[in-house]
């Protein structure tokens, strides 16, 4: 099922500085030739003969590489097996996007006429949540029986000469390589030939938390529908869509434990199908549900380290799975047939096919799966979500895989998009991200945090011009809140020599004269510091001669919750003593009263990313025996000490934030829900928001980074922990805020390397979108570029090239 888009607004990838790119238009890599993926080459490299294709599975994927592969090269031997008879296979209905039945239409035009007549078309989602029901339009979905798909394929297949051998299992996977040119091993999740050749391809199978059942009516939908059931045993939805003129497919799912509560694991197939239209007899009208021997399954990700291996190479769900809930599924199939025929006809060997193949399908495939392990978590944890109100709760199951955003949905459904930008507070015209928010007693104009970005440029800890100039042009920039780096409270608190810090008067006064800048010439752009300790991260050089390496010379020692190195070999911290700690927090609340002082409108604790504060709470890095070490509770207490001590110090009516590592992505070490307590201590603390980071705590980590990866943390803080929360990590464009904004995920988003790309990216935000109101001011003297420049014909009689005229300057 798909996540509601035509098929190529599917792009997850973006330019990494904010650039839209066309919404319309499948992602390409600049560096690789711009062959149309679903165009096979027409004038193929000869083969030194007639290749001898073997394909195990026959389903949409293997059934379409053997039409293509014999297609294109009428003079090949391809033999098929499936197991099964024709027309026994599991679900329902398919569904197809426009991007893909263009690609089919390119390469074999007779399919794509087979197609037309079966396919069931449909616009809409309905999204039903508490009794109310919110319609998107826009979503161009097409859909087909999988069956009518199958014998499509199968017609096709013998017209151009495939040897389809059905009720035949496939011969052992070492004879198909040695009496074959090529193996395409298409035979599903379960594959025999990835099993056979586990070792080479080295496959990772993850079972999730949700069981889910396919299940069809006998009557057409008149939109794809997602229906949530609230009841006594947990949350339970409904993902249904028609795909004949008389028949629709109704998936049911829910959490493990919500099905255990609910009596579904109860050996009764024909009970569990009479309760699942129970559920949802208002979406069927009270019509039965029908099963084809349906079971209640798990859903499984499967991903392969390597996909070929010898002259075997795995396609579709053998490769790699992605959830049903967006759909992608047989699409992926479909497109690595497409690619698999095209990269054999545009290389000489097996070997060079096979290898450009997996490079050409590997990250198109990775970015589907982490919007379909988006997607999948988002519904896993829909008990979190459906507190929101329903307007918003659409929103954010529309959005949740990432890829379809706000300014998506804008150009799909105005209305839709409008009524709940309205619900959120947006007045006419006003794009979220140009909302205010209230901290204390500040308030942003707007939701946009230029992100701590170390400078590694201070002298002795002062920081100089270059900090002016950086931070001051991202404050004249338009964000709400600009934060300084990591700003050290002591010497040995530094992560390298060229640290700033706050140690001194001499760099109060250094700060000093940074807030004023930002106060008096960007008025409405608030300054915030960062405070922290470097702990068993520190005496290291800068970033650009050597992240996290050792100073040659010049070493200071270094102090931690245990004494662990944080690199094998690396220096090893002493423990601190309680002594140690006393004197630590003091120079926090020294460093604090500075900055309060020096003009600093918000104060951070830095406690993520393995320093010193961080570095407590994670079970990794704390090995104590004494009362700061142990459980979490005693774990937090130091980071807690010094929260209290900060806060007592910080004025009342400035608020205080706090950076966590909301996971350390390594086995044993915090959790989400472990970030969940340490959110709600420091809130109960007086803690005004969370700035919710993940990682960095260990060297051996194994984050899964991706756009936007650590939002549904943030997400999942603010709605547990019911505390404000800024998102941070991989969020590059204006359209990614916007949605984040407006589904309830976060209430601020940090964005640090568009900054540093573009220091006025908030303004130039406001400027595509066409807004010009308070949450975006620009500042008097660069009001004259406040529009972007006509362009005309170039030479003396051309048009000028702005509209403006500018007053002096060269």
């Amino acid at each position: 099922m798909p996540e509601g888009a035509r098929g190529t607004a599917h792009v997850e990838e973006r330019n990494p500085h904010g650039s839209e790119g066309n919404p319309h238009g499948p992602a390409r890599d600049p560096h690789r030739p711009a062959r149309d993926p679903y165009r096979p080459a027409r004038n193929p490299p000869p083969h030194p003969r007639p290749l001898r294709i073997a394909i195990t599975g026959g389903g949409p994927g293997g059934l379409y590489a053997a039409a293509l592969l014999k297609r294109l090269a009428p003079d090949r031997e391809v033999t098929l097996w499936e197991r099964n008879p024709p027309d026994d296979t599991f679900g329902f209905g398919v569904v197809l996007s426009d991007e893909t039945l263009g690609g089919i239409a390119d390469a074999d035009p007779e399919i794509r006429a087979a197609l037309d007549p079966a396919l069931v078309r449909w616009d809409d989602i309905d999204i039903v949540h508490r009794g109310v029901r919110h319609t998107c339009g826009g979503h161009a979905f097409a859909a087909l029986a999988r069956r009518r798909l199958l014998r499509i394929l199968h017609t096709r297949c013998r017209s151009l000469g495939v040897d389809l051998r059905f009720g035949a299992p496939a011969p052992d996977p070492a004879r198909l390589a040695r009496s074959y040119d090529l193996v395409v091993a298409a035979d599903g999740v379960h594959s025999a030939v990835r099993a056979a050749h586990a070792p080479a391809f080295r496959p990772r199978l993850t079972p999730h938390r949700c069981r889910y059942i396919w299940l069809a009516a006998d009557f057409a939908l008149d939109a794809f529908r997602f229906e949530i059931a609230e009841t006594g045993a947990g949350v339970m939805q409904l993902h249904a869509y028609p795909y004949a003129p008389d028949a629709s497919t109704a998936i049911v799912e829910m959490r493990e434990e919500v099905w255990r509560a609910a009596g579904f694991d109860a050996p009764d197939p024909a009970a569990s199908v009479e309760r699942c239209a129970a559920l949802f007899a208002d979406a069927l009208g009270g019509r039965p549900l029908r099963s084809h021997r349906s079971a209640w399954t798990t859903f499984r990700t499967v991903v392969n380290e390597r996909w070929s291996h010898g002259n075997t190479v795995l396609l579709g769900d053998a490769a790699h799975t992605a959830h049903f809930s967006i759909g992608s599924g047989t699409k992926l199939a479909v497109e690595d047939a497409l690619a698999l025929a095209a990269c054999l006809d545009e290389h000489p060997t097996v070997p060079e096919a096979l290898a450009a193949y997996e490079e050409e399908r590997r990250p198109v495939v990775a970015s589907a799966q982490r919007a379909a392990g988006a997607s999948r978590e988002w519904f896993e944890d829909l008990e979190r979500h459906v507190a929101r109100r329903p307007r918003q709760f659409a929103f954010d199951l529309l959005t949740r895989s990432r890829r379809v955003t706000h300014g998506n949905l804008r150009l799909r459904d105005p209305a839709f998009t409008g009524s709940v930008e309205r619900e959120f507070g947006c007045p006419d015209g006003t794009p979220p991200m140009f909302t205010p928010f209230r901290l204390r007693g500040l308030t942003l104009r707007n939701r946009v945090v230029v992100s701590p970005m170390d400078m590694y440029s201070a002298t002795d800890g002062v920081p100089g011009d270059l900090h002016l100039v950086h931070l001051g042009a991202r404050a004249l920039g338009g964000a709400g809140l600009v934060m300084t780096e990591m700003v050290c409270v002591s010497p040995e608190g530094r992560i390298t020599p060229g640290c700033a810090g706050l140690y001194t008067e001499h760099q109060g006064r250094a700060w000093r004269r940074i807030t004023r800048f930002v106060h008096e010439n960007a008025p409405g752009t608030a300054i915030g510091v960062q405070l922290g300790h470097s702990g068993r991260k520190g005496s290291t050089r800068r970033m650009w001669e050597g992240m996290d390496e050792p100073l040659p010379e010049g070493n200071w020692p270094l102090s931690a919750a245990s004494p662990l190195p944080y690199r094998p070999g690396g220096a090893v911290p002493r423990e601190l003593t309680r002594a140690g700690l006393t004197a630590i927090r003091e120079r926090f609340t020294e460093a604090a009263a500075r900055a309060a002082r020096a003009g600093f409108d918000l104060l951070e604790l830095h406690c993520a990313h393995g320093y010193l504060l961080s570095g407590f709470l994670s079970p990794l890095t704390n090995h104590r025996t004494d009362a700061y070490g142990g459980s979490p509770e005693r774990r937090l207490r130091f980071p807690l000490e010094v929260f209290d001590a900060v806060r007592e110090v910080w004025p009342g009516d400035r608020p205080m934030t706090v950076r966590v590592s909301a996971t350390d992505w390594a086995e044993g070490g915090i959790r989400a829900e472990d970030a969940v307590a340490v959110a709600r201590a420091f809130a109960a603390h007086g803690a005004d928001a969370i700035d919710v980071s993940t990682g960095q705590v260990v060297s051996d980590e194994r984050p899964e980074f991706g756009r936007s990866y650590q939002t549904p943390y943030a997400d999942r803080i603010r709605a547990e922990a019911g505390v404000p929360v800024i998102a941070v990590g991989a969020i590059s464009s204006w359209d990614d805020v916007n949605s984040l904004i407006l589904a309830g995920r976060a209430d601020l988003c940090a964005l640090g390397r568009p900054h540093l790309y573009d220091p006025q990216w908030t303004l130039h935000a406001a400027a595509e979108q066409g807004y010009a109101g308070p949450g975006a001011v620009w500042p008097a003297p660069y009001r004259a570029g406040s529009r972007p420049p006509r362009t005309g014909r170039p030479g003396p009689t051309g048009p000028r090239s702005a509209p403006h005229r500018v007053q002096g300057g060269g």
